[in-house]
């Protein structure tokens, strides 16, 4: 099963000029489209890197091996061992890969799926799909049966890629629900059984095909699919152009100034989700476009391993969702409530000195992190609390946000050293423009997005297509926002997730559960409701272990949680024995963080009236959070539709004490 790795001759240059085809002039209207073998007309600009010659994924790969071929390009871990793959032969690989799926019978316009956690084979079927002429669609692995059937049938994949005997098991469940698939093809592990149609990666084939088909390929036609991880309704498959991907990965490039490997190479660590656009825009596109390195995590990293990757890899660059610099800042807490008393007196000291950095201590921790060569950390997919943003500014680590969505490719504003402001996602990408939509007196208004990394529409969906994209080609993100007299942007909730009370009033959810998660830090998760109620009321979790294996979340607390119930008074080591308000103690003190939130609040209306502790913490696990941890509110609200029921079965009127306090 290992990567066939002939070394071809590379065919000759293709220079970076645009196919004359383009020139045909393109209607107007042709901004997007919803058909997979479509073609839109590119929003280019008029100077600067707008107007940018468009490139097709191979023109961009070509170019790369020329000017980076003998770079390392990936690298992994086998036993004991690091393997490496030069951008010739990740080149070499990917043709090799393309020229087997069209052997296997992929057509024009169909689907390769990819079903696996990050890893070289997953990029080069990636890209092997777009050299073929299909499109790279990336399958969660955290999908049920159904979920893979739903997106394979969507695309009309030809092919599916799975790593293991685990994700083949959800594939051989459903093959027979799939007209359009030829082959099923397992990367890792020997192949437990012989099947016709079962095969394992690499055979080299003639070049004539692929060449023929490479060259008929056009920057402004679909080459991948990135489905909406869906939190209302069925996921939506976002086609991305050639030039939504090699464009965006220049002005990426460009606006967080990476170097390129002939200076000095950039190195990151992939393990976010793959077939979520920013761990592809970041790990395969970005960092291809500067000749940077990929090296990838262990399919553990989430649970614990990826800090051992980080320090052998020191990454220059970092991306990470809020949950896993959120869980670094966990794991340093409760370092500190287990280390002595004098290296955590060193510690809050340097915490406290702040900015005038203490060089030892900020060196000693970067180094701990794997961060001592990073100068670029990253946040986005999911809201960030401030107090996580301030724990790692302390620490002389600045995480830069970034702002964006699959329908833009990724990024769409994304904060700098020199441009920075706390809480904010910072101002947009080169080549890109941003408009708020109907803004209230304040400036909140809906963030609109226009710019080559603009999508060219839902794949078979025209009227979802019409909802995203208004008549003048701008993208509706759906999201609330308002923009600084600097032109900093700061997002102020999503329109969905806006809570309108019985009363009329609109309250946007994030800034209060952030406010609560802050004052009480035993506090996992927070999820506000009140949505055409008379009040609000509030579902709360308690930082727990997760369990290494599954990623469910166990009963135990964490050392940090435990520590702070110790110095409550309470003796509490399990969420079992808090949820529900059967620890006095710990119910007297939330109630006080919920008090001490509500005095800050802008109005009555924002004022938490009832909560409640949950019996487990939210995880993908359990399905309330999606796959790159953001909060799936539709799903929480149906699961836990008793509990909050009973928050609004007998009226409570603000002025008496809802909550009362339990005696001592």
């Amino acid at each position: 099963t290992s990567l066939d790795l002939k070394t071809l001759s590379l065919c000759p240059s293709v220079s970076a000029h645009r196919p004359d085809s383009l020139s045909l002039a393109v209607a107007e209207s042709d901004l997007w489209t919803s058909r997979g073998d479509g073609e839109v007309k590119l929003r280019m600009g008029d100077s600067g890197i707008a107007a940018e010659p468009p490139l097709t994924v191979d023109q961009m790969f070509k170019s790369a091996v020329e000017r980076f071929g003998r770079y390392t390009a990936l690298g992994w871990r086998e036993g004991e061992q690091t393997k490496t793959l030069s951008y010739k032969e990740y080149y070499q690989a990917c043709r090799t890969a393309a020229k087997s799926f069209l052997k296997l019978g992929l057509e024009r316009y169909h689907g390769v799926g990819i079903l696996g956690f990050n890893s070289a084979e997953w990029f080069i079927s990636d890209i092997a799909a777009i050299l073929a002429g299909g499109f790279a669609v990336g399958i969660y692995t955290t999908n049920s049966p159904e979920a893979c059937q739903y997106v394979a049938e969507n695309c009309k994949a030809n092919i599916i890629v799975v790593e293991n005997q685990k994700q083949l098991q959800k594939i051989l469940q459903i093959q027979d629900k799939l007209p359009h698939l030829k082959a099923i093809i397992q990367y890792k592990d020997a192949l437990k059984e012989k099947r016709p149609n079962l095969y394992t990666l690499g055979r080299d084939e003639s070049d004539t095909q692929l060449d023929g088909i490479i060259a008929t390929q056009k920057p402004n036609q679909c080459c991948t699919l990135i489905y909406t991880s869906g939190t209302t309704g069925q996921p939506k498959g976002v086609m991305l152009s050639h030039d939504n991907l090699t464009w965006t990965a220049l002005s990426v490039g460009c606006h967080v100034r990476l170097t390129e490997a002939t200076k000095s190479q950039e190195i990151v660590v992939s393990y976010l989700p793959l077939s979520h656009i920013a761990a592809q825009m970041v790990d395969i596109w970005v960092t291809m476009k500067v000749g940077g390195a990929t090296y990838f995590a262990q399919p553990d990293a989430l649970k614990g391993t990826l800090v051992n990757t980080m320090r052998e890899v020191r990454p220059t660059a970092f991306m990470g969702v809020p949950r896993v610099w959120e869980k670094m800042q966990e794991k340093m807490k409760s370092t500190g409530a287990k280390s002595s008393t004098v290296r955590r007196k060193v510690a809050v000291w340097a915490k406290g000195v702040g900015h005038d950095p203490n060089v030892l201590v900020f060196t000693k921790v970067r180094k701990a992190l794997g961060l001592d060569r990073c100068t670029k950390c990253y946040t986005g997919a999911a809201p960030i609390t401030k107090d996580t943003l301030e724990f790692f500014l302390s620490l002389d680590i600045p995480l830069y946000e970034l702002y964006g969505m699959s329908e833009s490719t990724g990024p769409h504003t994304i904060s700098q050293s020199e441009a920075f402001r706390l809480t904010s996602c910072g101002k947009v990408i080169p080549g890109c423009e941003t408009k708020i939509h109907s803004p209230d007196e304040e400036g909140n208004g809906e963030i609109c997005f226009w710019g080559r990394h603009v999508f060219m529409g839902y794949l078979n969906m025209a009227d979802k297509t019409k909802d995203a994209l208004d008549d003048e080609g701008w993208l509706h993100s759906g999201d609330l926002g308002k923009h600084d007299e600097n032109g900093f942007l700061f997002i102020t909730g999503r329109i969905k997730e806006l809570i309108i009370t019985a009363g009329g009033e609109n309250i946007p959810p994030v800034p209060i559960e952030d406010a609560v998660k802050e004052a009480l830090p035993l506090v996992s998760n927070a999820m506000l409701i009140g949505d055409k109620r008379k009040f609000l009321a509030m579902l709360l979790t308690i930082k727990c272990q997760v369990n290494g294996d599954t990623g469910a979340p166990e009963d135990e607390l964490t050392p940090e949680a435990i520590e702070l119930c110790r110095k409550l008074g309470s003796s509490a080591t399990r969420v079992s024995e808090i949820a529900g308000g059967r620890d006095r103690v710990i119910h007297a003190a939330i109630q006080d963080g919920i008090n001490r939130v509500n005095e800050n609040a802008t109005s009555n209306a924002q004022r938490i009236q009832k909560w409640t502790i949950l019996g487990q913490d939210f995880s993908i696990f359990g399905g309330e959070l999606g796959p790159t941890m953001k909060l799936k509110r539709p799903v929480v609200m149906k699961m836990y539709k008793e509990q909050i029921e009973h928050f609004y079965k007998e009226v409570v009127t603000p002025s008496t004490p809802d909550n009362p306090m339990p005696s001592k």
